[in-house]
């Protein structure tokens, strides 16, 4: 009897429930949708490594891979271990490898880099045929000679690239005109890379330098396992190499990838937590109206011998059957989602197939659990407040009766939260660590926000009666009837409210930390930098040939030098610190104002080593210390610690410094590193506009190269901490529309909640137009309202954070007007959008059959 009771009410209010079935099937899909796309791509990924890796890699061993190190030198395997594992027993063959990921390709038609632009690399090697091949030739034929070179399709096809194509290859040791002989497709995926082959004695050649490899591939002939093989050619090759079975390489290989494709995962579904919470009030407000009008029909309920138990569990079956039908349409939309996001790191290079989507019961259960656990935990305070309605009460009166106990209990509760939350930010922003400033931010936000929430319907009594008090005498009597409607239901007006404060609140933290960020950049760069211009090499650094290029410029008065050396240190405490030190040309000094904590900025360059200021605590330096510096291979060197730069300036936090003459000294010149950027002065009275054009038309023919003055280099920082901000904003986007629908199910509920009196004011003279401009701005002013609560917790979260990270870099607070102005204009709108549709409906009711609605 109640569960057809429950089916009955159910699809006599369908429509009423239809837009809190779409917010639970949004936010279901979205968590659906992650997880099956993060299935799908680790599932792929597990096939890739584990189709093509070989039996047992061999490699150089190296603490750190040179090959990461700007502009390094490579690693290599001499020739004869080949000969030396083949004939090993149990091995079928051996296969010499070269792979670097520090040469360039470029479209010479074009002058545009040839590979992916999204942080993916440029892999270049030998072609070798291998039992287990990642590719296979499609179109053409594999490279044959000394000016031909094999493209991946996918890079091909971006580029606009087909055989007989022209293909500049640069290496550290010049550039090379080839033409594209061949073009190969992945047999599984393409894990984003651009893949490029030479034969192997070229690419021995342009890309090593000698006659060597980067590994050496070692497949078995099933007569031995990996583990064995192993071992022995470990024995056979001695020391100084790293050995990894096909499980070790397929670990390690997962282990690259799925740190992004794990951070995509949880960042995408905590977005949508985010989701699911604003949905929660849309779940509770939608109960909530559906119970109020539904009064007298749970008094009869009661009155012929239903439980308060009863009537609890009739709202909640309602709530369930919402949730079940919600969540099945979600997964099923998820998928969907998860399809569309494969095609989207399709265009950014990543080549799923959703032809084999990796479901899973984890996803199922997910859903579900969400879904069901959402919308019942939001429909239990309806529902509790429906089972207290006493049957003579209920009969006699269509509302709910008022709670002033309650409603008192929660201000206070919300208040002391809300409270205690404030009094966390305050201390965060006093933290003089940053570790415990962000632990009570974390804190401090989940108060405050749950404080705003639960203080929502005495915060709204008092705003709305402020936001809307010009109204009247902007619109009339429609405007006095919006104001006081607003303000009639303080506790539906906080909760619509709080669901678009909670997507607001965060787009306007964000602004402020990103915002900040920008100019406490551009605020150090212009306290800090001299240099006029800037040129950084990216991941392949600045071969001689584009040094030599920059140095022609006329107008130049200087070029400073920089490599990055991987080395590690001995301290005078004991301890070791694996670290990369910046090597610097004597100008550098000239060209950057370092913070000194201690000692001088001379020292960089008069023999000395610097460092940060954390580290000198951490390890207990002072000036004057010697610092014992192992440059690998044997090359080491003791220098005295003569700077101890000063923290809060995110140029040098973190950056250890010393004089490329100094490492000079003890590595050879064969061995150093490529520089990884260049910093240029123009001479006095020269025309700088002028020269900074110079300079890049002389380094025109390698794109690669970033060549920017101060103003570009600003520029550069600005848009990426602006991708930031709006990869933020369209992951909350998905917010903001729930809690849209929000308002919209809130103004159609209202409209039918008050139909009777609807059909009174049209009666006594309020015209439809009126009728409907009533409507419309009661839903601007509880949007408003939402956006100024959002905006105000925003603002406090996001100053908070900068004062937490002011020693970090972030030293110049920043608001963005305007975004806030935005914000607000947008509210408005999306307050005037959502009321079209119910103040439509409202305009359409027959006068004498809404009077007469009981």
């Amino acid at each position: 009897m109640l569960l057809k009771t429950s089916l009955r009410s159910f699809l006599a209010h369908k429509g009423r429930m239809a837009l809190s079935l779409i917010a639970v099937v949004l936010s279901v899909a979205f968590v659906s949708g992650t997880l099956v796309f993060s299935n799908t791509a680790t599932s792929t990924f597990d096939k890739l490594f584990a189709s093509t890796a070989s039996d047992v890699s061999l490699r150089p061993h190296s603490d750190r891979s040179a090959d990461q190190q700007v502009g390094g030198k490579t690693r290599t395997v001499p020739v004869d271990t080949v000969r030396k594992v083949a004939g090993l027993p149990g091995v079928r063959t051996a296969l010499g490898n070269v792979f670097v990921s520090n040469a360039v390709l470029v479209d010479p038609a074009s002058n545009k880099t040839v590979g992916p632009t999204t942080g993916a690399p440029t892999l270049t090697g030998n072609w070798i045929e291998t039992p287990r091949p990642s590719l296979e030739v499609t179109s053409g034929h594999a490279p044959q000679g000394p000016d031909q070179v094999l493209l991946d399709a996918d890079t091909a096809k971006k580029a606009g690239l087909g055989l007989g194509s022209p293909l500049r290859l640069i290496t550290g040791s010049g550039s090379y005109d080839l033409k594209i002989s061949g073009i190969a497709t992945f047999r599984t995926t393409n894990p984003g890379a651009a893949l490029a082959f030479l034969d192997t004695p070229t690419a021995q050649k342009l890309l090593l330098g000698s006659t060597a490899y980067t590994s050496v591939e070692l497949f078995g002939d099933g007569s031995r396992g990996n583990d064995q093989l192993k071992a022995e050619a470990a024995t056979a090759v001695g020391a100084g190499f790293d050995l990894k079975t096909a499980a070790e390489q397929k670990a390690e290989n997962v282990k690259g990838v799925g740190s992004f494709l794990s951070f995509m995962k949880y960042a995408m579904l905590g977005f949508a937590g985010i989701s699911l919470l604003v949905g929660g009030f849309l779940i509770i407000n939608t109960f909530s109206m559906l119970v109020a009008q539904r009064t007298r029909e749970i008094g009869l309920m009661r009155a012929i011998g239903g439980s308060r138990t009863q009537v609890n569990a009739s709202v909640l079956i309602e709530a369930l059957i919402l949730a079940v039908l919600g969540s099945t349409l979600g997964l099923f939309g998820g998928i969907g989602l998860a399809m569309l996001l494969i095609r989207l790191m399709g265009a950014a290079g990543m080549n799923l197939t959703s032809a084999s989507l990796e479901i899973g019961a984890s996803v199922p259960v997910a859903s579900y659990t969400v879904g069901v656990l959402i919308t019942v935990l939001a429909a239990f305070i309806p529902a509790r407040r429906a089972a207290r309605i006493s049957p003579m009460s209920a009969l006699r009166d269509h509302g709910t009766p008022t709670e002033a106990k309650a409603n008192r209990i929660r201000a206070a509760i919300g208040l002391v939260l809300t409270a205690g939350g404030a009094a966390l930010l305050v201390a965060a922003a006093r933290a003089h660590q940053a570790a415990t400033g962000g632990s009570l931010l974390g804190l401090g936000v989940v108060l405050t926000l749950i404080g705003f929430v639960v203080t929502g319907p005495l915060l709204a009594a008092g705003l709305v009666r402020v936001l809307g008090a010009a109204l009247p005498a902007l619109f009339g009597p429609a405007g006095r009837l919006a104001q006081r409607n607003a303000i009639r239901n303080p506790r539906r007006t906080g909760a619509t409210g709080a669901a678009l404060m909670i997507g607001l609140a965060l787009v306007v933290g964000a602004s402020v930390f990103t915002t900040s960020m920008v100019s406490s950049t551009n605020e150090q760069i212009d306290r800090s930098v001299g240099a006029d211009y800037i040129v950084d090499g990216g991941r392949t650094g600045l071969t001689p040939a584009m040094l030599s290029a920059a140095k022609s410029v006329k107008g130049l008065d200087h070029l400073t030098e920089q490599k990055e050396i991987p080395a590690t240190l001995a301290l005078p405490d004991g301890s070791k610190s694996e670290t990369e030190l910046s090597a610097v040309s004597p100008t550098f000094v000239n060209d950057f104002r370092l913070p000194v904590k201690a000692g001088s900025s001379a020292a960089i360059t008069g023999g000395g080593i610097s460092v940060d200021e954390d580290f000198a605590a951490k390890h207990h330096l002072s000036v004057g210390d010697r610092i014992t510096v192992d440059y690998g291979r044997g090359h080491t060197q003791s220098l005295e610690l003569g700077l101890i730069t000063a923290k809060g300036n995110s140029l040098f936090d973190g950056n250890l410094f010393t004089g490329v003459d100094s490492v000079a000294k003890v590595v050879p010149a064969a061995e150093l590193p490529q520089d990884a950027a260049l910093f240029g002065k123009a001479e006095a009275g020269a025309d700088k506009a002028k020269v900074l054009d110079s300079l890049q038309n002389s380094l025109k023919a390698y794109p690669q190269l970033v060549v920017k003055d101060q103003a570009g280099y600003k520029k550069i920082v600005q848009d990426q901490v602006n991708t930031l901000l709006y990869m933020v904003i369209g992951l909350l986007f998905l917010a903001i529309v729930v809690a849209v629908l929000g308002v919209v199910n809130t103004l159609a509920l209202s409209v039918v909640e008050r139909t009777r009196e609807i059909g009174l004011l049209r009666a006594i003279g309020l015209s439809r137009s009126q009728l409907r401009r009533m409507i419309r701005l009661e839903s601007v002013v509880i949007a408003i309202f939402g956006a100024v609560l959002g905006t105000g917790l925003g603002l406090a979260w996001g100053i908070t954070a900068q004062r937490v990270l002011s020693g970090k870099g972030l030293s110049t607070l920043a608001i963005p007007t305007g975004t806030i102005v935005e914000v607000l204009l947008s509210s408005a709108v999306i307050g005037l959008l959502a009321a079209l549709l119910p103040a439509f409906r409202a305009g359409r009711m027959n006068v004498l059959a809404a009077i007469a609605t009981d």
